[in-house]
């Protein structure tokens, strides 16, 4: 009897050691969009070795001296042909307008070696495109992680930046976690956005996903191929497009396109980068910040870019989150567009501090 016993007890154990390994180690599919291809899409291969794919609005009319770099969020973030459409109107305005993807997302391309994805490398592929334009200097417009790249970089080239546009901007590295704990201003009415990261992490993650990210941040090993996580990527962007809306039914859809392990190696990588503080302090670069009012960024992060940079601008836009331009495309450009041809955006509530 208790040989049987002992026998069918071996038997589960196996079971539930192979469904372990199955779940662990099989390639999972996820049913996402996948790229279907932008218009006008060209490439640079930089000295940095990074193959960048982007697409060039050339302006119309009397162009302006300097042209638009916009740098997009994630890390892992991608342009999509919204955004392409969005930034259309500012080469009626005589811009120049370059939207590229980042290595290791959309249409660009995927490193073999995952340690190489660091906001360094990001900051290089940035200043050879900078002078792949040809421009003495530029505009930089970033959204989330788009502005702490636009940040490293001014703290290394300021001269070559004629203004910066932040879109609910993430916080300086290295985070002073302190900032976390400082509270709005109560005339601002900030809200909290219904949807946390966390809740979409908790829907989408599984036993494989976390164990290619412990793999991935531990050892630097891409225990999946860019495909399948990339696929996971454009997955979990689904769930948290929820986190980004004051109204969570206009949450934008995933395109395909999203980068896995450069998410998670760049974040790694941002708290092992030089404190680009000392360089930053009263910079002269003109900030314009737009802020949504239900934006899951922190305030007093927020604050940070304020105290750096004097000659500031900051708008709060009413009935978005951190993805302005998906609630309130019409306001979100109303407002770049003044900020550019330097007159006084008006939305609902402005704020100098």
């Amino acid at each position: 009897m208790k040989k049987k016993i002992f026998t069918y007890l071996a038997f589960t154990l196996l079971i539930c050691t192979g469904i372990f390994l199955f779940l662990l180690f099989y390639p999972r599919k996820y049913n996402v969009p996948q790229l279907q291809g932008r218009k006008n899409i060209q490439y640079w291969t930089l000295p940095t070795g990074s193959r960048i794919a982007y697409t060039f609005i050339a302006s119309k009319g009397a162009k302006m001296p300097y042209p638009v770099i916009y740098l997009h969020g994630g890390p892992g973030g991608f342009i999509s042909d919204a955004t392409v459409q969005r930034f259309l109107p500012l080469s009626e305005d005589g811009f120049d307008v370059y939207l590229y993807d980042q290595v290791g997302s959309g249409y660009s391309g995927r490193l073999e070696n995952i340690e190489g994805y660091t906001a360094d490398r990001h900051k290089r592929d940035l200043a050879e495109i900078i002078k792949k334009t040809g421009a003495e200097k530029v505009i930089l417009i970033g959204q989330s992680w788009g502005a702490i790249l636009a940040t490293l970089y001014v703290a290394d080239h300021p001269g070559r930046v004629e203004k910066l546009i932040f879109t609910g901007p993430g916080p300086v590295y290295p985070v002073r976690k302190e900032l976390g704990a400082i509270v709005p201003p109560d005339s601002l009415h900030l809200k909290q956005p219904l949807y946390s990261n966390r809740q979409a992490n908790e829907k989408i993650e599984n036993l494989r996903s976390k164990t290619v990210f412990l793999y991935a941040k531990i050892f630097d090993i891409k225990l999946a191929s860019d495909k399948e996580m990339d696929d996971f990527e454009t997955s979990l962007s689904n769930e948290t497009a929820k986190t980004t809306v004051c109204d969570t039914s206009k949450a934008g859809k995933a395109k395909g396109g999203a980068g896995y392990y450069v998410r998670i190696m760049t974040l790694r990588s941002l708290f092992e980068m030089r404190d680009p503080r000392p360089q930053l302090k009263n910079s002269p670069v003109p900030l314009f910040i737009m802020r949504g009012e239900c934006d899951n960024q922190k305030w007093g992060y927020l604050t940070e870019y304020m105290e750096l940079f004097p000659n500031h601008q900051l708008v709060v836009i009413p009935g978005a989150g951190h993805a302005i331009s998906v609630e309130q495309p019409g306001l979100y450009l109303k407002t770049l567009r003044a900020f550019l041809h330097e007159q006084t955006p008006a939305p609902a509530k402005e704020l100098k501090i």
